[in-house]
């Protein structure tokens, strides 16, 4: 089953009758070493050293974000240094990105910073995301 297709098809689990997960956050104070995987939103204002896999995605003004990230949507104000697997990114006037953005659509706020490619890739595309190699660059 395709890596989106799983995560949207457990979004709405039986035992939560049709209501969304709840989103989780990552604090300015906390940093994680490892890799994040949610069925839902992360909200990150602290720091991720490592692979982040969600519905969507939120990088705070203060987060920051060093490894890959594979998401339906993803919004950056912090700092990522690293890939962006995602059908829709938004990059706010404050995000500082280092690395490759893959991405269906993407919208860049004025004053944002950009040091790598963005490779435009077709709706198919993320629906295989499952067969990504983790060491690929």
């Amino acid at each position: 089953m395709p890596a989106l297709s799983r995560l949207a098809a457990a979004m709405t689990p039986p035992d939560f009758d049709g209501a969304e997960l709840p989103a989780s956050h990552l604090g300015k104070a906390l940093t994680v070493r490892g890799n994040l995987n949610s069925t839902g939103a992360i909200r990150i204002d602290g720091n991720v050293l490592g692979r982040i896999t969600a519905e969507r995605l939120v990088v705070g003004a203060d987060g920051y974000v060093e490894g890959d990230v594979v998401a339906k949507d993803v919004r950056i104000g912090g700092r990522l240094t690293g890939r962006i697997f995602a059908l829709h990114v938004t990059l706010d006037s404050s995000a500082e990105i280092t690395g490759r953005i893959f991405h269906h659509t993407v919208t860049v706020a004025k004053g944002a910073r950009i040091d790598g490619r963005m490779p435009w890739r077709p709706r198919n595309y993320f629906e295989s995301l499952e067969q990504l190699r983790e060491e690929q660059s």
